[in-house]
């Protein structure tokens, strides 16, 4: 790494030292980033590494909710508004226990990246609380949702910061948030994505992650001489990211044999019969365990980690970040698989990426392998803006054509600045250019 890089991610730490995940993000980015450098010295005279990695602003709120009980609860809320340089602001919400600023900042500092690939005008950002939505009854979930907007509304807007959900925030909470956004500034504008389709949003925008995936993880494995029919699949998780990756990847001829939630896993050697997982997640939202009520030839196991113990071809990490650590990357490795492409945000720790590469497995990290989210979101806001709804074939035919040019960038970008097939330089590379040039071109705001 540069002196210029190293110095950058020096400062990050001292300053930052107890934000792990920011850090994390922040060293996988800056130590790709010095054949960059290398050609473009006045990055360093502007400062333009310093200006990158530290979000313009980033809000911290309290979100004061009352319960079923007539109790007052009080929770964090946050945004990081992380890089307009190519647009506008955009990125989840995500309700999660776990959330905290580190979490947020190193979601938006990825978000600058995976907009960027995109090929489409949005900046990064990203936000969310600690409050979690299991277990809230409809009504805890909506009054926490219209406080949450009661701050939030002050600093979004069409053309200034677009949320959208993640984690936790799916339809119910994106109505909610969309309700008391309208009914505070009277604006019926596309201010959040994930809307429903009665109040202008996206055909396909529910599958897109998912989809998304699987087609960059296609184009990957046909790019090295490969295919998916035939191939064996372990998913993580069985969110809405999992669900329709496994619905995709099945389309494909693929055969998913394991999902998990986070208490653990279920294993169907048959293949997953996703319609059980949907009517259990989607709508009676029960624990992946209760699969095996409905499927018995398949077996459910306790804690999660071991779904990486089971023999694939392709594994799809769609649940949370650093779930696969180095062991489980080994395990991985020994088992044979051939591909993983990330679905989840920063699902592999350093350590665990590493040896993925090491091996020679093919390996789409989450900036580019999940970003058919965000891009459809920027396909709902084109929509709103023109008022009017296109066609999920029409929808689905433009997320496909988008993750299959993120697949051409990231591997020319390996080829020239890096190593051929190295995807992570090369989806960090071809996302921080075109951000650079804008920031420079701006005055390096």
């Amino acid at each position: 790494m540069s002196n210029y890089t190293q110095r950058v991610l020096d400062g990050l730490k001292e300053r930052n030292g107890d934000q792990k995940e920011f850090i994390q993000a922040a060293t996988e980015i800056l130590t790709t980033l010095q054949p960059v450098i290398d050609r473009h010295p006045e990055y360093e005279r502007a400062g333009l590494l310093e200006r990158y990695v530290e979000p313009e602003r980033a809000i911290l709120f309290r979100v004061p909710w009352i319960d079923d009980q007539g109790q007052v609860q009080v929770n964090r809320g946050y945004r990081v508004q992380f890089n307009s340089a190519i647009g506008p602001y955009k990125g989840g919400l995500r309700l999660h226990p776990s959330v905290n600023l580190s979490i947020i900042k190193f979601l938006g500092l990825e978000q600058v990246l995976k907009n960027s690939l995109t090929g489409l005008p949005i900046g990064g950002g990203k936000g969310g609380s600690d409050f979690d939505p299991k277990g809230k009854s409809d009504n805890e979930v909506m009054r926490f949702c219209q406080s949450f907007m009661t701050e939030l509304y002050r600093h979004i807007g069409k053309d200034v910061d677009v949320p959208a959900g993640d984690i936790g925030v799916g339809g119910r909470e994106i109505g909610y948030l969309y309700g008391q956004y309208k009914r505070i500034t009277g604006l019926y504008e596309g201010v959040l994505t994930g809307k429903g389709l009665t109040y202008g949003g996206s055909l396909a925008r529910k599958e897109a992650t998912g989809y998304g995936l699987c087609y960059l993880t296609q184009a990957m494995l046909k790019a090295n001489g490969m295919d998916v029919p035939g191939s064996t699949v372990v998913i993580s998780g069985s969110g809405n990211v999992a669900i329709y990756a496994c619905e995709k990847i099945t389309a494909m001829g693929g055969k998913v044999v394991a999902m998990s939630d986070s208490n653990g896993y279920v294993y169907d050697p048959d293949g997953i019969k996703l319609d059980v997982v949907k009517q259990l997640k989607e709508v009676e939202r029960k624990r992946i365990k209760e699969y095996v009520s409905a499927v018995p030839t398949a077996t459910y196991t306790e804690g999660c980690k071991g779904i990486w113990t089971i023999p694939c071809d392709i594994a799809l990490p769609c649940a949370t970040q650093n779930e696969i650590d180095e062991a489980s990357a080994k395990a991985l490795i020994a088992n044979g698989v051939k591909a993983v492409g990330e679905g989840a945000n920063m699902p592999s720790t350093l350590e665990a990426t590493a040896a993925f590469q090491a091996a020679k497995v093919l390996f789409a990290p989450a900036k580019a392998a999940n970003a058919g989210g965000v891009a459809v979101s920027a396909l709902e806001m084109s929509q709103n803006s023109q008022r009017l709804s296109w066609t999920f074939e029409e929808v689905d035919a433009r997320l496909k054509g988008i993750m299959e040019g993120i697949f051409a960038k990231i591997d020319a970008a390996a080829k020239e600045y890096a190593t051929p097939g190295d995807y992570v330089a090369g989806a960090n590379i071809a996302g921080f250019l075109k951000v650079a040039e804008a920031m420079m071109a701006q005055g390096a705001v």
